[in-house]
């Protein structure tokens, strides 16, 4: 996107739901006053367009596109990545759409009641999965590393405290399970993320992060069940034979 001085913000934020996020972070109201110029914004609060601009192309610069074999990787570099990748997306963008869910909730609510129920969903949501996600950290993460050194280093594997990986392995894929289907309330009471016709601009920008989350929540979900626990399922059991 070639964006330029004279385009209105809000259009920006419809074309691209990211470019709140930078918008946000220069304390510009993209909604309410969302019908300013990048150079009238800019004017008002003393901010080099030129700068705003760069952020703003910097974040909308899309690499979804390339391919990446993630079957290859060692489990404990995969075990890093969604931790530091997935995990931190979780904690980040928590705290990002809480306050526009309330926001919405606040302005949109009398006319639109299922917001206030997309809203419960989403903090039930990510109060599982902070307490999830330390599990991952404490827990199986921890042990993957030490499973890996001890294939690396051939050193005799102890048992852990929780009999065999299998076991919290099957406890953390009952909660993706929970959390997939909570997400696909959200979905439909949203209308597939769909923003209504009186719809603000925070109305469309959260109902896109929230389509946002999800998204990322599956390919998170996806690398654990489908190639991290069962590799390391399977690697327990090949160190228990030596």
């Amino acid at each position: 996107m070639n964006i330029q001085e004279n385009q209105i913000i809000g259009e920006l934020v419809a074309q691209d739901y990211r470019t709140a996020a930078v918008f946000k972070s220069f304390g510009i109201d993209f909604c309410c006053k969302g019908n300013r110029t990048i150079n009238e914004v800019c004017e008002s609060r003393n901010i080099e367009p030129l700068l705003l601009i760069e952020n703003l192309e910097q974040v909308i610069i899309n690499q979804e596109n390339q391919i990446t074999d993630y079957q290859s990787w060692p489990i404990d570099l995969m075990a890093d990545f969604i931790e530091k990748k997935h995990h931190r997306y979780v904690i980040e963008k928590t705290l990002e759409i809480k306050p526009y869910l309330n926001k919405i909730c606040k302005v949109h609510g009398d006319c639109h009641p299922e917001l206030f129920e997309i809203n419960e969903h989403f903090n039930s949501t990510t109060e599982e999965l902070a307490q999830h996600m330390k599990k991952e950290e404490l827990i199986i993460f921890p042990y993957v590393r030490k499973m890996m050194k001890a294939k690396q280093e051939n050193l005799k594997l102890t048992a852990p405290h929780f009999g065999t990986i299998q076991n919290p392995i099957q406890m953390m894929m009952d909660e993706h399970t929970n959390e997939g289907d909570r997400f696909r309330k959200i979905e439909k009471l949203s209308n597939n993320y769909m923003p209504p016709q009186d719809a603000c601009n925070t109305y469309s920008v959260t109902f896109a992060l929230l389509k946002e989350f999800e998204q990322d929540l599956h390919l998170h979900i996806h690398l654990e069940n489908n190639i991290l626990f069962p590799k390391a399922i399977e690697l327990e059991k090949q160190l228990n034979k030596t």
